[in-house]
């Protein structure tokens, strides 16, 4: 079994106004603090159950601490897919910013019954990537963010020289770099950013410590977290890195 069959768990959805498209999401556990879980690549909203980070975050469940709501990624239809012209994909991701803040945090409080209740974002790869672009875009929804072994800028590796708004800000790096906005960097000097890395096989410390940089360099604090030359791009290091900061590090 992914998840102990006790486990509250309900799998919900829509049609995505936003995106045009059916968009599930799963839910874990019906009290505590909210996170939402972004997946990796271009993989679905139970990829996280598959790979046993929910099996990791079940005390913390079960002990009220934390209810955990997983979604789709659309990297297969965006980034990831290389039929789809890079226009073309700015263009949906902008798209997923929109749902994500206007379709998966209101759903989100109606679950808590709060419409004002603020939600925890993490994710792995590039789940942290969307996870750190949720939270620097909307800070007063999103207040704490787990960044794993994640990257924050697209350039080089997507944008084949591209830019656009879609683009600009939807890509941690260069908005954060240019804000100015005090009400928004006040915000985010009151949230909770943790950046998180490991240093051995397929690892990317220096976007980490470049994202960190940012952030400092706007008087941002945010704790950039080395992990060993040993820990590598893998789920069961996701796994004990994800259990450690919700089980003893965010104060939730």
């Amino acid at each position: 079994m992914f998840v102990d069959p006790h486990l509250p768990r309900e799998i919900f959805g829509w049609h995505s106004p936003a995106l045009g498209m059916d968009m599930p999401i799963v839910r874990y556990g019906r009290w505590g603090r909210a996170l939402l879980l972004f997946p990796t690549a271009q993989a679905d909203y139970l990829e996280n159950e598959r790979f046993y980070l929910i099996k990791a975050l079940e005390p913390h469940i079960f002990a009220g601490k934390v209810q955990v709501f997983s979604i789709d990624s659309i990297n297969k239809h965006a980034w990831m897919n290389r039929s789809v012209p890079v226009p073309e994909a700015a263009r949906r991701q902008a798209l997923y910013s929109r749902y994500v803040e206007d379709e998966v945090a209101p759903h989100i409080r109606r679950c808590l019954q709060d419409d004002q209740a603020r939600i925890g974002v993490s994710g792995a790869s590039f789940g942290a990537f969307y996870a750190a672009n949720a939270f620097f875009r909307k800070p007063w929804i999103f207040d704490t963010l787990i960044a794993m072994s994640g990257f924050y800028d697209l350039e080089g590796d997507y944008l084949e020289g591209f830019s656009n708004d879609d683009v600009f800000y939807n890509n941690p790096v260069w908005y954060l770099r240019e804000m100015q906005d005090h009400g928004t960097l006040e915000q985010l000097r009151r949230n909770q950013i943790h950046i998180l890395t490991g240093q051995g096989a397929y690892e990317a410390p220096h976007a980490g410590k470049r994202l960190s940089d940012v952030l400092w360099s706007k008087g941002v604090p945010n704790n950039l977290d080395m992990w060993g030359h040993d820990v590598n791009h893998d789920w069961p290091w996701w796994r004990k890195m994800l259990d450690h900061y919700v089980g003893t590090r965010l104060g939730w």
